[in-house]
């Protein structure tokens, strides 16, 4: 077996193929070759294309079933005629097959190829190589006289433009061939011809052995670069670059997991750009620290600067390149890196262009796409889920990645490839792998680890004070590490024993200080305290028979998350004591209420309206306020130095008569919820 690139340092003379006819020179480059053999019948030559074509089996392979054709020449074949639809009718008819010439890839024995390719002379380079390969197969008499037959079943050549639909994977041990499912054949031959180059590009993640199931991806390990056992001073040098471009859910925490990359930030340049003043404030202090913290150097782009995403992204690959970075680490704001060893994998796994793979928990989105439309948007591939789910390992060609990748300087330096984020009016991220795509330059999207997750940064509440609370459905972990206590689910747990200060009344650890700081600060912000009187509009009703100094959730549109809490939270620790109880968890009722010497200090007596109540301290005993509390009267039993974030569940109706404590000194906040009414 001889292996020759024909054409190889030479310029390319052939036309733009992409956007039309062309390529011609690829006629002349065989004919010049074949010069050299034209005298031996007895060798067997395959031409093919070379940068859409993926060969699955060898040259045993494809002599037999050549012989098999029993023809001198085989082309592959094609269900569209092309360039020259006017020719239709002059192909012969095909029983059962794909019925039209395709010049991808064909085989022949040398003599009777030389005489092919040789028959007008040498063609203009720029004319177009399947016109005339075409031309001469449907003039029967050249036909017979070369002996030329099509591959209309795709023994040898599958061509994939217009049947996509034909073809499928066929996992075997060991190995992973294509199928044409309609004829059952294995082609040999397997070109992405046309726009069904993306689809090329997702199936040679398997075939040639790349990803087998037994083995897994067996591709991954070429290339792979010495990170994890090198010195500091010899890692590459990287750009971090970080965009936060609309409002997002717990950037905060994002801000600390980039900030903790197990990475020497004396390697690390830091360039920050977001155009979201309500971040503002956040992303100042944080670029701050990062000054502080020895970075190479740090840029910040605000919102005041007033530039675009598509600017800010390509003014990141000018800084990098100006300060001589070894790559550039693009890092949006919805991504988490929870693996501080993102980085290092990346350039571990040392791909050009490599995107690491992370899901929105729970959800199928992710960072990268499986396919595309013809549109150049969101298509699921066959395998996308098998991937996301992580339930297929390795190192991907994909068509689209975002989020967060790393691009090396060699595409960097190089003017044509370096990102390019203008694409008509696409986003910045489908602007750039749509550019890539034009240009048959590869993405890569890796899972072989895990590295993170995405927030869902969809109607965020940028208006309110702290709008992460409102995160607490779209974005669950995320806000249960904020927000809820970090004993909660000890305490859900069936064999722990939970306190009980008094007769049927329960104390669980439910929400974090931080959540209870933010709430009142939301409530301060908002501002709009009743005025603890009998005559109260925002009820059923219009008269409040236990009047309190509070807000309702209701006033700041928190009422449907509240209820959400309730739900999730709440409910599972009253059907764990209230045995033989199942709780709704539906309230009308949900508000904070305000306590102060000088305005509302203590509550009378009372029932509350409710099959159970929840009652939870927000601030801190002896330090915020002093006195304060809640007396059972029946049991002459009281609760005093309420936790911060600890709720108090107790029956409402019948049985706990109860009253709040006089609160002396400062200001208690108690967070109440009358649940089941």
């Amino acid at each position: 077996v001889h292996l020759q690139v024909l054409g190889m340092g030479q310029e390319w003379e052939g036309g733009v193929m992409a956007e039309g006819l062309g390529g011609g020179q690829k006629i002349n480059l065989l004919r010049e070759e074949l010069k050299h053999h034209n005298h031996n019948p007895n060798l067997v030559v395959l031409f093919s294309d070379s940068y859409d074509v993926v060969f699955t089996g060898g040259a045993e392979e494809l002599l037999q079933k050549y012989q098999k054709l029993k023809a001198r020449v085989v082309f592959g074949a094609e269900t569209s005629c092309w360039p020259d639809p006017s020719l239709t009718d002059l192909y012969p008819r095909v029983s059962y097959g794909y019925r039209f010439l395709n010049s991808g890839g064909f085989m022949g024995d040398a003599a009777t190829l030389y005489d092919l390719v040789s028959l007008n002379g040498p063609v203009p380079p720029a004319s177009d190589d399947q016109l005339y390969y075409s031309k001469i197969f449907v003039d029967q008499k050249l036909r017979e006289k070369f002996g030329i037959k099509l591959d209309s079943q795709c023994k040898i050549f599958q061509n994939l433009n217009h049947n996509s639909a034909d073809v499928s994977l066929k996992f075997k041990s060991g190995d992973t061939r294509l199928v044409n499912t309609v004829f059952q054949t294995r082609p040999v031959v397997i070109h992405g011809n046309g726009p069904s180059k993306v689809l090329l590009t997702s199936l040679s993640n398997y075939l040639a052995k790349s990803w087998t199931m037994d083995e897994g991806c067996l591709s991954c390990a070429e290339g792979k670069k010495d990170i994890f056992n090198i010195d500091d001073s010899e890692l590459p040098v990287v750009m971090v670059a970080v965009f936060v471009e609309t409002g997002t859910p717990f950037l905060e925490e994002a801000l600390q997991k980039i900030a903790r990359l197990d990475y020497p930030k004396t390697r690390m340049h830091l360039f920050l750009h977001s155009q979201v003043p309500k971040h503002g404030a956040l992303l100042s202090n944080w670029t701050k620290a990062a000054t502080k913290a020895g970075y190479l150097s740090v840029t910040h782009v605000t919102h005041d600067d007033k530039l675009k995403e598509w600017h800010a992204r390509a003014r990141a690959v000018t800084e990098c390149l100006a300060v001589a970075c070894d790559a550039l680490f693009s890092v949006d704001g919805d991504v988490h890196l929870d693996n501080p060893d993102t980085l290092k994998l990346l350039l571990h796994h040392n791909r050009p262009i490599l995107g690491a793979i992370m899901t929105r928990l729970g959800r199928a989105w992710s960072t990268f796409w499986g396919a595309v439309t013809h549109d150049g948007f969101y298509a699921r591939s066959t395998d996308y889920m098998e991937i996301v789910n992580g339930n297929r390992r390795g190192i991907w060609a994909v068509p689209y990645i975002s989020g967060v990748y790393l691009i090396q300087k060699s595409v960097l330096e190089d003017e044509e490839l370096r990102p390019n984020y203008i694409h008509n009016l696409f986003d910045a991220d489908i602007a750039m792998a749509t550019n890539y795509r034009a240009k048959d330059v590869l993405m890569y999207a890796v899972n072989l680890e895990h590295y993170g997750h995405l927030v869902d940064n969809a109607l965020y509440p940028v208006d309110k004070l702290h709008p992460d609370l409102w995160h607490v459905a779209m974005n669950r972990e995320d806000w249960e590490a904020r927000y809820l206590h970090p004993d909660y689910y000890k305490a859900l747990n069936l064999s722990t024993l939970n306190e009980l200060p008094c007769p049927d009344v329960y104390w669980f650890p439910v929400f974090s200080e931080r959540f209870c700081t933010d709430l009142i600060e939301t409530m301060e912000d908002y501002g709009e305290w009743s005025g603890g009187k009998n005559t109260d509009e925002r009820i059923s009703g219009g008269y409040e028979n236990v009047p309190t100094v509070d807000i309702h959730m209701t006033q700041i549109g928190f009422q449907q998350e509240a209820l959400w809490i309730l739900k999730e939270y709440i409910k599972p620790l009253a059907e764990k004591v209230y045995l033989g109880y199942t709780s709704d968890a539906r309230a009308d009722l949900i508000f904070v209420v305000r306590y102060r010497p000088t305005e509302q200090s203590f509550l009378r007596p009372h029932h509350d309206s409710s099959t159970y109540t929840i009652n939870v301290g927000l601030n801190r005993p002896g330090i915020d306020y002093e006195g304060g509390g809640a007396r059972f009267i029946r049991y002459n039993c009281s609760v005093v130095d309420t936790r911060m974030g600890w709720a108090l569940m107790h029956p409402g109706r019948l049985t706990h008569y109860h009253e709040g404590l006089q609160t002396t000194k400062g200001t208690r906040y108690i967070l109440v919820a009358f649940i089941d009414n």
